[in-house]
């Protein structure tokens, strides 16, 4: 029992840890554009810090450990890097969802649609049935949890695919979006590593 207790103090140390660095690497090298738009191309949306990204990937591993997930989920294209080195941590597989379809991709598909928040329009999500299996426990991660649109778009993708969805991990959490709220219905554990509550007059602010 107590190695258990000591094990359980362990993970929530390390996965503290690892969000502590990212929060820090936000302040230094993200930047607030205004209207809520947060930049972090340096690090998550455009280059991508290999050795921050493995860190991540572990804290949301460790946080979703006992979820029974069998697949991971995300959007192309910046769902992909924490998605993957989640899952390399969980030894699982990951499949995206497309925004253009392949010619390779079958007749059949499941497909919706999502808004895009740095686009300004709506994005197809396409996911061939090959990779998303009826009976399966999916968790989706993708870079951020906002208005949660996106989130919603991948659950309704699962859920056509007869899949269960275990859990949602993100690596940043705009608290002020109220996504949190609009995925209340899926009943599953929600983990966000940074949660960000204001970035009013050009500042960067997080939860305590």
């Amino acid at each position: 029992m107590q190695s258990r207790i000591l094990s359980k103090m362990s993970v929530h140390l390390n996965v503290e840890a690892r969000m502590l660095e990212l929060q820090n690497r936000i302040l230094a090298e993200g930047k607030n554009l205004g209207g809520g738009i947060l930049k972090v191309d340096g690090l998550i949306n455009h280059q991508v810090d290999p050795q921050l990204m493995d860190q991540c990937g572990a804290a949301l591993a460790d946080s979703f450990a006992n979820s029974g997930a069998t697949r991971i989920l995300t959007a192309e294209i910046s769902g992909i890097a924490p998605a993957l080195m989640t899952a390399k941590h969980l030894n699982l597989p990951v499949v995206y969802a497309r925004k253009t379809r392949p010619i390779t991709m079958p007749n059949t598909v499941y497909l919706t649609v999502a808004p895009s928040h740095t686009k300004g329009n709506m994005v197809e999500l396409i996911v061939s049935p090959e990779y998303l299996l009826p009976n399966e426990k999916v968790l989706i991660i993708d870079d951020f949890l906002a208005s949660g649109a996106t989130i919603q778009a991948l659950a309704r993708l699962a859920q056509a695919a007869g899949a269960e969805i275990c859990g949602v991990g993100t690596l940043i959490e705009k608290t002020f979006e109220g996504g949190r709220d609009s995925l209340a219905y899926l009943n599953v554990p929600i983990v966000a590593l940074v949660q960000i509550t204001s970035l009013e007059n050009g500042k960067i602010e997080f939860a305590d």
